[in-house]
């Protein structure tokens, strides 16, 4: 009897060479989640195992965002590296130096929103930055890219969507600015760029991501042509030469009774020169079709990667998956919905 073949591995559990010198072997990344276990924002050594949980040989791992200043600030127990990210109007007076208001791309506050529990969480009215205020901004970025550096990390992701500060001036629903920073969509999406020019001029393009969500309305941020404004910034992002964009899907649809990805990011795939990750309710087969396609070249995990440490081990078996629980997303306990998911036996 003829020795039967090695099965060929799945798209999404192939090997894939980032930039010039970042060897992955295969393409299921974790996404950058809210997790605020880090009390006092400080990272707290439950992190290291949470972390630690989900690693691979050769995965690649998006860690939560980081606050890049004092004004940055606007959740309780947020977590430590990698996703650079400043809240802007997302926040409130007691999370503000001295109690002062946040600062914004405007003046206009974002209404209540109801959370996962059914609780509802408020904000407090936000102060416009006059646009000399603006460099001040970009060199926390800066800095806060540097140290990470400078702490060992490999790279960092700039945190341009889920209408956050950047984010907020580059939708135009958010965006009422009259200067330099607002109106067309040029000036929209200038604090983003001057973001991401002094980050990769400081610890080099080939350690910079950016994440953008233009099709999403979350935090009162949306904007009135999405497509103009992914289009604008994946081509952008190209005269700095950064490492990867990180885009995520419009909502998913529903089909014959299925949840499936609605596969919109493909024009924004094929502007940007560098390496395109996928992000938006990817499930084993829509992660397999994304790679096997070439829609994208990775495909970042939120919610399953979170209840499933071993991830990139169930898919590539086609194990059963442990289900996520919404109500321990945002708790503070170190441990409940943190790192008391099981691993395959």
């Amino acid at each position: 009897m003829e020795p039967q073949a090695e099965p060929k591995p799945i798209p999404l559990m192939t090997p894939y060479k980032m930039g010039a010198s970042l060897d992955l072997a295969h393409r299921v990344v974790l996404a950058p989640l809210t997790r605020q276990r880090s009390y006092g924002n400080v990272p707290q050594p439950h992190a290291a195992v949470y972390y630690g949980q989900r690693a691979t040989p050769g995965g690649m791992l998006i860690t939560e965002a980081t606050g890049v200043s004092d004004t940055a600030q606007g959740y309780t127990d947020a977590l430590f590296f990698c996703q650079l990210w400043h809240v802007g109007r997302v926040s409130k007076y007691g999370f503000q130096p001295g109690g002062a208001a946040p600062v914004s791309s405007t003046e206009r506050m974002v209404g209540p929103q109801v959370r996962h529990d059914g609780s509802t969480k408020e904000f407090s009215p936000p102060r416009r930055l006059a646009a000399e205020e603006i460099p001040m901004i970009v060199d926390d970025f800066r800095k806060a890219a540097r140290n990470a550096i400078n702490a060992g990390f490999d790279g960092v992701e700039i945190h341009g969507g889920n209408g956050y500060l950047i984010e907020q001036f580059l939708k135009d629903s958010a965006n009422d600015r009259d200067d330099g920073y607002g109106g067309n969509l040029e000036n929209r999406c200038r604090f983003a760029l001057e973001v991401v020019d002094t980050v990769a001029k400081e610890v080099g393009a080939h350690r910079v991501g950016i994440r953008l969500s233009p099709f999403m309305d979350y935090m009162d941020c949306h904007d009135s042509d999405p497509h103009a404004l992914g289009l604008h910034m994946a081509t952008k992002l190209n005269d700095h030469g950064i490492l990867y964009l990180h885009m995520i899907e419009p909502r998913m649809a529903l089909v014959d009774g299925r949840r499936v990805v609605p596969h919109r990011l493909l024009p924004y795939r094929e502007a940007f020169k560098g390496t395109f990750i996928a992000n938006g309710g990817y499930d084993r087969e829509e992660g397999d079709k994304a790679v096997a396609s070439g829609y994208a070249d990775l495909v970042s995990f939120g919610r399953l990667f979170l209840a499933n440490p071993d991830l990139p081990k169930r898919l590539e078996l086609n194990a059963p998956l442990n289900k996520y629980n919404r109500l321990t997303f945002y708790i503070s306990d170190p441990v409940v919905g943190y790192t008391d998911y099981p691993f395959l036996p």
